[in-house]
């Protein structure tokens, strides 16, 4: 095999290799847990635009991010049924992907029906958050507390 084939072949492969490098699976996604479980709202606010600021510098189609919710951190989706900035910040996570996790202990402890919380079904509340962070990052998703 002359040089110019053995240039062009490898060539060929290696446009091959990065282009199925650069098709995202579910594995290469970059997996995230951000925790709130306090109930100031300048916490929540801000902890929604870290998420979306994350967002922003990964692509949401590279990502797979998980918000969970307990303690104060309800708050959150309590706050949103009156205010439209913060329903208009967790629709858009929505949109692109971000699930938010609710616990069904806080839920219990404060005596709220999931239907007091913004846009928040069965799929949405988990049995209790903590054990959920523990489960996620057993699972590989990186822990962060905003």
């Amino acid at each position: 095999m002359n040089k110019k084939a053995l240039y062009s072949s490898a060539l060929v492969l290696a446009m091959a290799v990065s282009g199925l490098a650069g098709a995202a699976t579910p594995e290469d996604k970059t997996r995230v847990v951000y925790h709130v479980n306090q109930g100031e709202p300048g916490l929540h606010k801000a902890a929604v635009r870290n998420v979306q600021n994350h967002i922003n510098a990964v692509g949401a189609e590279n990502m797979d991010i998980k918000l969970v919710m307990h303690g104060g951190g309800i708050n959150l989706l309590l706050a949103a049924n009156d205010h439209p900035d913060i329903q208009a910040a967790v629709d858009s996570l929505k949109l692109q992907g971000v699930d938010f996790q609710v616990c069904r202990n806080t839920l219990s402890a404060r005596q709220l029906p999931m239907e007091a919380l913004y846009d928040t079904t069965e799929a949405d509340i988990v049995p209790s958050g903590v054990a959920q962070l523990s489960i996620l990052q057993r699972e590989g998703y990186t822990y962060i507390k905003p």
